[in-house]
């Protein structure tokens, strides 16, 4: 809530964010989080479940529209669609509906539509927003991303090998998509599609571009959904999806040939903010079950609550500062992404990225732990917090990936802190020569202490 912004963030954030970040807050705990179970159990068993779309989810989107809780990750100064609030503003809402798993869904901030619209908000032309983006920021229809690829290392995008061409006025395209998030609702209506439309050229970030694939379009065939440790995510789903000579008006394609690794770095920068702050909305829900669990008169190993076996305060501890800490790099990513754009924020979104899943993954284990069996069961959230959020650590690039480019870019600073280091010694050693002190006197007199 407003009350709990970091004071260091605070001046960031308005009178307007924070009167919607309460309402955001109120919306989830006493609308969303009841309404997630009820949710899960109308939807049923087997394959009904891809077909299923319980009214609730419809019933929860009204309400929230009617609050003025809708569309709220688009941010400020950047998109004339924007309903004004900053990556900073955005982020604190993202992790109260991070709590819920329907109240991203139900506020029309659920990926990969946010992405989706960001890119077509940002990179669309005008008909393409007409056709796309509108439907989509009014909720009527859901789409999906198409990036990934089951036959290549897809960790570095240059290895796409969906084929685009270009065949009279038609864009041709033939591949194979797997994780490709949004396919298996059957209310999504468009693909956002990454592929490689001039592998010739010497440039091989250019080499790629994005196309927009209507879901019905002939020659697309869904062959299976995927799950992640055992969950399908129905209604929503992950699909593999194959491309056989599908055709679409040259009209199609997003900014314009060789554009696609630009788009899909425009598109990234944001997601992982928002993918961010809702592990930590989860997080610090896993730590309130925590907290209810160790307090549980009923649950006494030993004879004792858990709370006053030692261990247990001590993740709870530990819980609370990685939580805190993790927060505020994402805050600090969001605050320059505002400032100077996500381009200029690539250290600190990947700082963000990295750790701020592996922070939630332990709060969520430790969780789990303490309720013993019911931990890894479905009488709690846990199992299904941890396994969507151990995803991310793959999900808009991999960690090593990240990592290893935020090692070369600080080990640019080598040279330079060479120089600093070995001109500091040299000063150290004329310094010592100046008041007459030898190199092997230094530290001579000090005593180690017993």
């Amino acid at each position: 809530m407003s009350a709990q912004i970091p004071d260091i963030i605070a001046p960031f954030v308005s009178d307007k964010a924070r009167k919607y970040l309460d309402t955001v807050a109120k919306f989830v705990e006493e609308e969303c989080i009841p309404a997630d179970p009820v949710i899960d159990a109308q939807l049923g068993q087997g394959d009904a479940r891809w077909d299923a779309h319980p009214k609730l989810i419809e019933d929860l989107k009204e309400k929230a529209r009617s609050l003025g809780l809708w569309n709220l990750f688009l941010p400020a100064g950047h998109y004339k669609e924007s309903p004004g609030f900053t990556n900073v503003e955005y982020g604190l809402m993202a992790e109260w509906l991070g709590r819920s798993k329907i109240a991203s869904e139900a506020t029309n901030c659920a990926a990969p539509d946010t992405g989706n619209m960001e890119v077509l908000a940002k990179y669309g032309n005008e008909a393409q927003k007409a056709e796309w983006l509108k439907p989509l920021m009014e909720g009527k229809i859901r789409s999906a991303f198409l990036m990934t690829e089951p036959y290549v290392a897809s960790s570095d995008a240059t290895n796409i090998e969906l084929d685009i061409r270009q065949e009279g006025n038609e864009w041709v395209l033939n591949g194979r998509k797997w994780w490709s998030s949004g396919a298996g609702d059957k209310r999504c209506s468009i693909y956002i599609v990454m592929g490689k439309s001039d592998g010739s050229n010497k440039d091989v970030y250019k080499q790629q571009s994005i196309i927009l694939v209507p879901a019905n379009t002939p020659g697309i065939k869904i062959h299976r959904m995927l799950s992640v440790y055992g969950y399908d995510d129905a209604p929503h789903g992950h699909g593999e999806i194959s491309f056989e000579n599908v055709r679409v008006p040259l009209k199609n394609i997003v900014l314009g040939p060789g554009r696609g690794f630009e788009i899909v770095q425009g598109r990234l920068g944001p997601g992982r903010i928002h993918h961010a702050m809702r592990s930590i909305g989860a997080a610090e829900r896993a730590l309130d079950w925590m907290l209810m669990r160790i307090n549980d008169p009923k649950k006494t190993p030993f004879g004792k609550k858990l709370k006053e076996h030692g261990v247990i305060l001590e993740w709870v501890a530990k819980s609370r500062l990685e939580i805190d800490a993790a927060r505020l790099i994402v805050l600090n990513a969001a605050v320059r992404m505002d400032k100077l754009g996500p381009k200029a924020s690539l250290k600190e979104i990947a700082e963000a990225k990295i750790l701020v899943p592996q922070m939630a993954l332990t709060v969520i284990d430790r969780a789990v732990q303490a309720f013993g069996g019911a931990g890894v069961s479905q009488d709690t959230p846990l199992p299904a917090s941890w396994a969507s959020i151990r995803t991310l650590r793959l999900a808009d690039g991999p960690d090593e990936v990240h990592l290893q480019q935020m090692g070369r870019n600080e080990n640019k600073r080598g040279d330079a802190v060479t120089k600093r280091i070995q001109g500091q010694k040299v000063k150290t050693e004329q310094m010592l020569k100046q008041l007459g002190i030898a190199k092997a006197e230094l530290g001579a007199n000090i005593k180690p202490r017993l």
